[in-house]
């Protein structure tokens, strides 16, 4: 039986994309695959992060992991040869990154430039002070590029060790029969890099597929579904999850990239405010995490993907 808390530690370290411990929780990862009954095929890319990565334009050199049990039949997609043609795929993306400035700040930089900009707007037909307004915007987000620059100082405990934690957790609550695959996109913290990459070049995988992707799930707060597209499995998985359901949030996750080469998607994420206070800060530490959320959601994953 495997004892999620140790898993969990050896996860939630500190792995932004190209360190020595992004590669070790790759090779955790795998083991705990093939501990299941999964081949894991690596899908290299080499692509350029998303142009709001001011002062980083490298490409990137990340690594998907596509997760699949073998059989007997062929998918010529994937040279790994024979796997199961997975109808429901859950993904949770593996990589960390740290950033001087909160989610929690981020968002509320967001909403003091929009009213920056509504205030432009309005002083530009009612007065004179629309270079103030101007101004006033020009600085918040020259702050918000140079102060936000990306790091390698949170361990990622919610964002995303514990979705990686869901995964698994979903995984050994369904019998080997149920065609469910695994997606670990790389480079998600760099812009989606890693899902768009699958996008563009394993499109075929998701077509007649739904893809349910996990991405932060804290003890607190009650789960959110982000119905990218939705159909009867990310419907049922809302449900399931009595989470409230959007279809847009102001938060970037992979099933944004995904959603347009599957058949349907959801992106479930869980937590409040607080959470946001942590994401990508060096306090995103397992100590502060009880995997409560984890296990919620994989237990109502579950019950949705079981074979009746």
């Amino acid at each position: 039986m495997t004892d999620y808390s140790v898993l969990f530690r050896e996860l939630a370290v500190p792995r932004l994309v190209g360190t020595p411990n992004h590669q070790k929780v790759r090779e955790v990862l795998k083991r705990e695959l093939a501990a299941r009954g999964f081949a894991a095929l690596e899908h290299r890319f080499f692509r350029r992060p998303s142009n709001a990565f001011w002062g980083f334009h490298a490409p990137i050199d990340g690594v998907n992991l596509i997760a699949q049990r073998p059989t007997g039949r062929p998918t010529p997609s994937l040279r790994s040869g024979q796997a199961v043609r997975p109808s429901i795929w859950l993904v949770a993306h593996y990589d960390s990154k740290g950033q001087p400035i909160s989610m929690f700040t981020r968002l509320l930089c967001v909403v003091t430039v929009l009213v920056a900009l509504l205030t432009l707007w309005v002083s530009a037909i009612l007065t004179d002070s629309s270079r103030w307004a101007f101004l006033f915007f020009v600085v918040v987000v020259a702050a918000s590029w140079v102060l936000n620059r990306v790091n390698d100082n949170s361990p990622g405990a919610v964002d995303n060790a514990t979705a990686l934690i869901a995964v698994f957790m979903t995984l050994d609550q369904l019998p080997p029969t149920a065609a469910v695959g695994v997606i670990f996109p790389d480079a998600e913290e760099y812009g989606l890099v890693g899902a768009r990459a699958l996008a563009a070049e394993h499109a075929d995988l998701f077509v007649d597929a739904a893809l349910i992707n996990l991405d932060g799930l804290d003890d607190v707060g009650r789960p959110t579904a982000f119905l990218h597209r939705p159909g009867p499995i990310a419907t049922a998985v809302a449900e399931a999850l009595k989470a409230r359901q959007w279809r847009w949030l102001p938060v970037i996750v992979d099933g944004i990239a995904l959603k347009r080469v599957s058949r349907e998607c959801v992106s479930i994420l869980k937590g409040n405010w607080r959470t946001m206070r942590v994401v990508h800060r060096p306090e995103d530490t397992a100590a502060r995490v009880r995997l409560d959320g984890a296990a919620i959601v994989a237990a109502g994953l579950a019950r949705v993907l079981r074979p009746q």
